[in-house]
């Protein structure tokens, strides 16, 4: 009896000795126990603003998805340089995500000499919505020097060089270089404000402080309630939501295609594994109608892949590389 339990016993061992290395391999592997603790999400621009509104909507998310507290830290600075470069530089583990919007990535290396990163030092993870910029007025602004159109502004800053202002979200930002471009295509001369984040610069345009300025979809309900006048969007389309306002292209200015993203990714070498269960939890945002309507507000919901998104990065890294060569634009 006792020899037969002892042989059962050690067939049992040799069974256990081939299963449990696979096991202990599933559990030990890059997404096999990940993640076990919380993780922090970096967005490099300040709380409140646009890429803050979408972060805090997929933090949510991703917390519900994963079972680990996603924490929101605002890195804000030398648009976005500082936020980005600390993802850039942490450890490639999935404890560490970056939410950010496009220029962070496509145009902060190629336009400041100071940038602590390039876009490979980043792993895509998921895109997560588009938009295009509307290019706004202040209406008071507008109506005394009867600027209601694109062509009427080109007059305008034709007939008084440098006395149009306008703003952004800091020097070398999608919304900069999409005005440096109008001004370029237009030939003409215009003053360029930066300030710390969009919302900055729409609420300077709002109270006067400045003349115009490329505004993110925050702009809509300003725009309804009669605080901003809208005068093009930068896309090749109008917008569902504006369909009376004309595109920059339409208005005579060809070509003109401008338009911004934000996205979720984490430090380059990050195991594909935990990339690709990121990109998943992240898409579950799709069946939360309450999540998906609040990311709505600020663009069109994308959710573009990992590879994709890469591509895309690619892509836009050399287009807007060759407008800033052919601007001239380069910042300490």
């Amino acid at each position: 009896m006792k020899r037969r339990a002892l042989t059962a016993a050690m067939g049992m061992g040799c069974l256990l000795a081939v299963a449990l290395p696979g096991a202990a391999a599933a559990q030990s592997g890059p997404a096999g126990n990940w993640p076990n603790k919380p993780i922090r999400m970096i967005v490099p621009f300040p709380a409140g603003s646009f890429t803050d509104t979408v972060a805090r909507v997929l933090s949510d998310r991703l917390t519900k998805s994963l079972g680990q507290p996603v924490v929101v830290e605002n890195k804000a600075g030398a648009n976005g340089l500082i936020g980005v470069g600390e993802a850039a530089r942490s450890a490639p583990d999935g404890y560490t995500l970056l939410v950010t919007n496009s220029s962070s990535v496509t145009i902060n290396p190629h336009i400041y000499k100071k940038a602590s990163y390039k876009a490979r030092d980043l792993a895509p993870v998921t895109l997560v919505l588009e938009a295009p910029f509307i290019l706004v007025t202040n209406p008071e602004w507008s109506q005394k020097h009867a600027v209601a159109t694109v062509p009427d502004l080109v007059r305008y800053a034709s007939q008084n060089p440098g006395k149009i202002s306008y703003g952004s979200a800091g020097p070398g930002n999608i919304a900069h270089l999409s005005f440096a471009m109008l001004n370029n295509r237009a030939k003409i001369s215009t003053t360029h404000v930066p300030y710390k984040s969009a919302a900055q610069a729409e609420m300077a345009v709002i109270s006067g402080e400045l003349d115009t300025a490329f505004d993110t979809w925050t702009a809509l309900p300003q725009i309804k309630s009669g605080k901003l006048k809208p005068i093009a969007v930068s896309s090749t389309r109008r917008m569902t939501q504006l369909p009376d306002v004309p595109t920059v292209e339409e208005a005579g200015l060809k070509p003109f295609n401008s338009t911004f993203w934000i996205g979720l990714l984490a430090p380059a070498g990050t195991p594909q594994p935990i990339i690709q269960k990121l990109h998943a939890a992240t898409r579950g945002v799709l069946d939360d109608e309450k999540g998906k309507a609040a990311l709505s507000q600020q663009g069109d919901v994308v959710m573009i892949d990992p590879e994709n998104f890469a591509k895309r990065v690619e892509k836009e890294e050399v287009s807007w590389d060759a407008v800033i060569q052919k601007e001239g634009i380069t910042l300490d």
